[in-house]
């Protein structure tokens, strides 16, 4: 998952370094790193291939910041699912109800001049099978992220997908309403699909990765879909999902290519964040004078 250093020396004694002196390394390595030690030496034996990167990584990983960003979204999204859970009577537990419509978080296409909703409606969700597989993604794949990358780079890539999911939706499915961090799941997801193959030789397993991460797009994508055929009072907006997915993989492109790059003296990070900023712009213009649902001036 991770890409070597480039600023890391490679000279001929590197590369002389027999197993046994490099096991003694990561040994007094591990031994010197108090921060979650036990998880994140298990981390990095299942997803970097090579002693030299484990070892780059032990040694560069600490808890500051500590990586929150996913573990706060996960409770504040079971937190707020409850809260209409018990205020529709417990009927939020298996289906869309009117007080989640009348939420002030939803993304209402009938109301876009508020601009919270185009962020905020990926705090809601539909039902207990939405809420809890939007959980676990994010756990599974959100947490190793971010002990990776940090806090930042997660935050950066996650938005830029439930914006993206938004304001896409607005303008290629422009009736639906929103609900759900799906947009920014996919942001991780293909944050992270990038990041297999730009690491491809360096990770361990990749195989198994990409497998994982096809049959979870696959399963959830085909869900989706029998979800919009089926259920017509609680369409899915699979312009969100893949928005979501497109920008992940433009955004963590960049942020998921080297743990230790400074993204600000990078200028592919700086393409990149044009490029998404204006898409943005365009799909601003398209709700303010352009949209079939009804212009916001």
């Amino acid at each position: 998952m991770l890409a070597r250093n480039p600023n890391r020396s490679t000279d001929s004694r590197d590369n002389r370094t027999d197993p046994g002196e490099r096991r003694v390394r990561r040994s007094n390595v591990e031994e010197g790193e108090g921060c979650l030690s036990s998880f994140k030496t298990t981390m990095a034996d299942l997803v970097l291939a090579t002693e030299e990167d484990k070892i780059e990584y032990l040694k560069s990983y600490n808890c500051n910041p500590p990586p929150f960003f996913i573990l706060v979204l996960c409770l504040v999204e079971l937190i707020i699912f409850i809260y209409y859970g018990f205020k529709t009577e417990r009927k939020q537990w298996l289906t869309m109800d009117t007080a989640l419509l009348n939420s002030p978080l939803i993304y209402d296409p009938y109301q876009r001049e508020e601009v919270w909703r185009f962020v905020s409606y990926m705090f809601l969700h539909a039902d207990l099978e939405h809420v809890i597989g939007n959980v676990l993604l994010q756990l599974t794949v959100g947490i190793m992220l971010e002990m990776v990358h940090k806090s930042f780079r997660v935050i950066i890539v996650f938005m830029s997908g439930v914006i993206a999911g938004s304001l896409a939706s607005s303008i290629f499915d422009p009736y639906v309403y929103l609900v759900g961090a799906s947009g920014g799941v996919y942001a991780l997801l293909g944050g992270y699909l990038i990041n297999i193959f730009l690491n491809w030789s360096r990770m361990a397993f990749n195989g198994l990765h990409l497998l994982i991460i096809s049959i979870i797009v696959a399963t959830d994508l085909g869900f989706s879909i029998w979800r919009r055929l089926v259920f017509d009072e609680c369409a899915v907006s699979l312009t969100a999902h893949i928005a979501g997915a497109f920008a992940g993989i433009s955004i963590g492109y960049v942020a998921f290519r080297n743990f230790n790059s400074n993204l600000l003296k990078d200028p592919s990070w700086w393409a990149s964040v044009f490029a998404y900023l204006f898409m943005c712009c365009v799909a601003v213009f398209w709700n303010l004078f352009l949209s079939p649902v009804g212009t916001v001036l």
